[in-house]
Order: structure tokens, then sequence, then C-alpha cells
């Protein structure tokens, strides 16, 4: 991810409900949750969704599909490993012993 993209991801989670969004997708997994779930389960209206929904969307951090007449949501894990490759790149100088209790921290224990 370039240093742009880095930038709008962080913009776009620069925002209550968008972190709480991208937060509750993390959880969701593969399944991902559908947009008015979303909306349900945060207590945000429809048009206020949308609106957070897009903007973390063209920020590479969710990605969408069409389910019939509904939109399914999920978190775009290349999203993510691309802005976490960008914050770690350099990571502690090449010294992998000090960076990994760190990437250890981000492993997934599903």
């Amino acid at each position: 991810m370039e240093k742009k993209q880095s930038l709008d991801a962080f913009a776009a989670l620069g925002q209550e409900t968008r972190l709480d969004v991208f937060r509750l997708l993390i959880t969701a997994g593969p399944e991902g949750m559908l947009a008015g779930g979303i909306g349900e389960t945060l207590g945000v209206r429809q048009n206020t969704m949308s609106a957070n929904l897009s903007i973390l969307t063209q920020a590479g951090l969710i990605r969408n599909a069409r389910e019939g007449r509904s939109i399914r949501y999920f978190a775009d894990m290349e999203g993510v490993k691309g802005l976490l490759e960008f914050l770690l790149e350099d990571c502690c100088g090449g010294r992998k012993e000090l960076c990994q209790p760190v990437i250890e921290k981000l492993a997934c224990m599903c």
C-alpha cells in the first residue's frame, strides 16, 4: 500500500462510526454482514450508514457483494494486510526479533 492509500485508510478510520463498522466487520469474519444489519447493530440510520460504508470501501478497508436487493459487506483483508505492511515495512530497523511480539499479537488465533 502506498502512502496516499494509507492516509485515506487512516482518514476513513478516524471517524467513530466508521471505526465501529470496520471493527464489527473484522469480528464478523468471512460471512460479513448485510448493510441493514450493520446499521441496526450500531444504531445508525440507513443514509448515514450508506455514506460511511462508501468511504470505507473507497479506502480499501471493506468490500461488498450484492445479494439480490441487499448488499453484504466484508472486511477487505487484503486492504488490511496492505495497511499493516505499510506500517511495519521498516519495523525495528530490520531486527526481526524485536518485531516478533507485534507479529504474534496480530496473528489470528482462530
